[in-house]
């Protein structure tokens, strides 16, 4: 499985349930990966999406607690040891998780890809991803690693490719 995030310098990727920066360019990036795939989030994510909808033209899954949530147009899973079982089902390189903090967690042991963009800005964040610089267990891909330097008005950002070390 596949982890996909925009992080700033402290590897945080949220505030109040939005995103931290709206770069054109890695909403193009996030679209080209995920289109025609299976995205797993949890219920927050998936609210904090464009009219709380499911994302088109991918298969959505959402970790829930709640028993009686049901959005239209996802399905719901209510554990990991259901999400694992029901996932078996696909291609793992075709899934990616797609937030929030607690499924990113709870899920970076099932993956081993991350697409992660990093942005060379400090922002105020309640939400953070798992630094992957300081797993271990994590590496820069050593094809595909780092992107040149990229821009967007003030921001600096660059894609990188993690894998986990064998």
């Amino acid at each position: 499985m596949n982890l996909i995030a925009a992080v700033d310098k402290n590897w945080a990727i949220g505030y109040k349930n939005q995103l931290l920066a709206h770069i054109p360019a890695d909403q193009r990036f996030f679209r080209r990966m995920t289109e025609g795939k299976v995205v797993v989030m949890g219920r927050r994510t998936l609210e904090s999406l464009p009219g709380g909808k499911p994302l088109k033209n991918r298969t959505n899954i959402v970790l829930s607690r709640n028993p009686s949530y049901s959005p239209e147009g996802c399905t719901v899973l209510h554990s990991i040891d259901e999400l694992v079982h029901y996932l078996e089902q696909f291609n793992t390189e075709e899934v990616f998780v797609i937030g929030c903090e607690k499924i990113y967690t709870e899920l970076a042991d099932y993956c081993d890809t991350a697409y992660i963009t990093c942005i060379d800005k400090s922002y105020e964040a309640d939400a953070y991803f798992p630094n992957l610089d300081e797993d271990v267990r994590w590496e820069l891909d050593p094809d595909e690693g780092e992107s040149e330097e990229q821009t967007y008005f003030d921001l600096i950002y660059f894609f990188r490719k993690y894998r986990k070390a064998d």
